[in-house]
């Protein structure tokens, strides 16, 4: 039988208001169909943050995991890059 492989997604922090959750923009680039132009899409998914080390605008890789909760379906694996602080 073949393994499954695990998706993982990039994307940009844009919550961290709740305990050990965080709100991911994951940005992705489709063509449409019958125009071929290059259009962008993108999804808010929820991901889980043990240790609540992420903010707002941090630069984030997730993987898929089994459900955590209602809405949570991601893990946070690592920050490729944080925010600037202000």
């Amino acid at each position: 039988m073949a393994e499954k492989t695990i998706r993982t997604l990039s994307g940009v922090i844009v919550s961290n208001k709740m305990d050990k959750s965080v709100v991911v923009l994951v940005t992705r680039q489709v063509t449409h169909p019958l125009y071929k132009k290059v259009m962008r899409r993108s999804t808010k998914v929820m991901a889980h943050d043990e240790s609540n080390q992420c903010n707002i605008g941090d630069v984030v890789t997730i993987r898929e995991c089994p459900p955590i909760s209602r809405r949570k379906f991601w893990d946070l694996v690592q920050i490729n890059k944080k925010a600037v602080q202000e």
